[in-house]
């Protein structure tokens, strides 16, 4: 299986542990990522608050080149890149007017014809039957509680995947390969975001919370399918607890990192031994 590739400036940046991680599951599976020739930022958050035209140019050129390179589909797993790319489709699409003026701003022919997809719908498109076949080893001592944070369910017009209050298909994949997902409270609560560095109280107040509503629940680590996410909940965590006065100590993984595992990759092909946290 071929697939277009738009790793956007985190996974190529300060999250290349969830591009190595990635990379490794879905080699390890037949696909193969191709990365976009020459593309450039999504306009992420800054974007859309300074210039509305430039916040669907940035995405939409990307969308050119996966269109005029053939691709059908386009990976991007941080779920920010991944609404922006989905918005600019969904306007350049629907409206000819607006296609014909992005198409000239960004000196390529945007259709919209790509279909953006996330880490979760990938591993949907190989099979839930053909992950079990590829596995070696079980999940059973794992109980995540899977977060898909704020952007990959909403906006739901936009996305148009999985509920976007009550989530499942992280769940569902990683029961299928013997884990015991819990039921908690949080799986699409804001944990800051970008944030980070701007706001360190806010993001430190949500990631708590976050953090403490999963141990709550039972479980023994935490799954993500966001850069983002990742950097509050694992980056930060040191931080947290020294805020607050605990000790979480909760493993935060991402998605991909406990496919890779239940298909006998370790912990250093994944990247996992590059996280903050570390395994109690």
């Amino acid at each position: 299986m071929d697939i277009g590739y738009y790793p956007g400036c985190a996974l190529h940046g300060s999250s290349n542990d969830y591009e190595r991680s990635v990379r490794a599951c879905l080699d390890a599976l037949g696909v193969n990522l191709r990365e976009l020739d020459d593309w450039i930022c999504c306009g992420a958050t800054a974007a859309h608050s300074l210039n509305q035209k430039l916040a669907v140019a940035l995405p939409a050129r990307s969308l050119g080149i996966a269109e005029r390179d053939g691709y059908g589909d386009l990976l991007a797993p941080c779920p920010m890149c991944s609404m922006e790319l989905l918005k600019a489709r969904m306007l350049v699409s629907g409206d000819p007017a607006m296609r014909k003026e992005i198409s000239d701003i960004v000196e390529l022919p945007v259709e919209g014809r790509t279909d953006v997809i996330n880490l979760i719908q990938v591993f949907q498109k190989i099979g839930y039957d053909k992950l079990k076949e590829a596995a070696k080893v079980p999940l059973s001592d794992y109980k995540p509680a899977c977060y898909y944070g704020c952007l990959l369910t909403r906006p739901p017009e936009v996305l148009r995947f999985d509920d976007c209050e009550q989530p499942t298909s992280m769940e569902t994949l990683l029961a299928s390969l013997g884990a015991a997902p819990v039921e908690w409270n949080y799986k699409t609560e804001c944990c800051g975001a970008g944030m980070t560095m701007c706001n360190e109280d806010t993001v430190l107040d949500l990631s708590h919370k976050i953090l403490s509503n999963a141990e709550q629940h039972g479980a023994n680590c935490v799954v993500v399918a966001c850069p983002m996410c990742h950097v509050n909940l694992d980056m930060k965590q040191a931080d947290v607890d020294r805020r607050y006065g605990v000790q979480h100590g909760m493993m935060i993984y991402y998605l991909s990192d406990l496919v890779g595992l239940a298909l006998g990759l370790d912990e250093q092909t994944l990247g996992i031994d590059r996280h903050y946290v570390s395994k109690r």
